[in-house]
């Protein structure tokens, strides 16, 4: 009996020491069930945005884009519309990890960043474009914070506006205080990444 107990105990410690790694690839597999990939996203590169932030390049087929344009409201201000491809907005609150296709928009005037966007509609306060020409450009990145880039690039788009001061009647407010009112038009439009445009309006 004595000895056939123990062959038993021997079995069953076989038996575990067996089950025992599987087991553990079952909670690996477990732990991936977030539907993320635990694949990198793309290249991180050693270039980086003025904020030090890495740009991450992927390949140009399929690559994220987007495209902007800047119109004058009544106002004085200005109203900005993101038209994103290949690129959805995430909400806030979204984990920082870097998804294919995911992200936000960062604005910029004449490179100074004004706004973070999670939505393709802005509006640009006057003050934030004074008279002159100016450069407003909405580049994309990863929820990491990293740069989308393509062939070392970031992807973004720049429109250049012009905001110039007309003359107003002595009468008007604005010719009381000397500020005069805001007219203005875009002069162009530049953008980088799938389907981009070089500084003449032509599509590389």
């Amino acid at each position: 009996m004595s000895w056939t107990y123990g062959l038993r105990a021997a079995l069953a410690v076989c038996v575990l020491l067996l089950v025992a790694p599987a087991g553990c690839g079952t909670g690996e597999a477990h732990g991936r069930r977030d539907g993320e990939s635990p694949s990198p996203v793309g290249e991180l590169l050693d270039k980086r945005d003025d904020a030090g932030r890495r740009y991450r390049q992927v390949a140009k087929d399929g690559a994220p884009a987007v495209r902007i344009e800047v119109t004058p409201d009544s106002a004085g201000g200005w109203d900005v519309r993101l038209t994103p491809r290949h690129f959805r907005f995430s909400p806030a609150g979204t984990r920082p990890v870097a998804t294919a296709g995911r992200g936000l928009a960062h604005l910029f005037v004449d490179g100074d960043p004004v706004a973070r966007l999670r939505t393709p509609a802005y509006h640009l306060a006057a003050r934030l474009v004074p008279h002159g020409t100016h450069h407003i450009t909405a580049r994309l990145y990863a929820d990491d914070g990293t740069v989308w880039a393509v062939h070392g690039k970031p992807v973004e788009s720049t429109a250049d506006v012009t905001a110039s001061e007309t003359e107003s009647s002595p009468g008007t407010a604005a010719g009381r205080s000397g500020t005069g009112a805001m007219s203005a038009q875009v002069v162009r439009l530049r953008t980088v990444g799938r389907g981009s445009r070089d500084p003449a309006g032509k599509a590389s």
